[in-house]
């Protein structure tokens, strides 16, 4: 048995929905379910950091969307988009 299998994931830290506004900036807002305080603060100063000036379609957009991802997996915080549009819709303009 490998040391990976004899490990147990660990129960997410927080939670963080990151929902986009729509066109007029402030484009974005980062609401939270659970978690410490202090550790949602922190990664949600980080997302708005990242996203402040940013719409959706912009192409920094997606590069920074990644480096959130990464940012919410190594603090293992759960992350969720609201992007204002379905999933499939999203994946299918290729936009987001």
């Amino acid at each position: 048995m490998s040391l990976q299998q004899q490990v147990e994931p660990e129960p997410p830290r927080g939670h963080v929905r990151v929902v986009y506004l729509g066109p007029v900036a402030p484009h974005w807002r980062v609401d939270s379910e659970f978690g410490d305080r202090n550790l949602v603060e922190e990664l949600r100063q980080r997302i708005l950091a990242r996203l402040l000036l940013l719409p959706p379609h912009d192409p920094q957009f997606r590069r920074n969307r990644e480096r959130i991802v990464r940012d919410a997996e190594r603090e293992n915080v759960l992350l969720e988009w609201d992007l204002g549009v379905p999933e499939d819709e999203e994946d299918a303009a290729g936009q987001f």
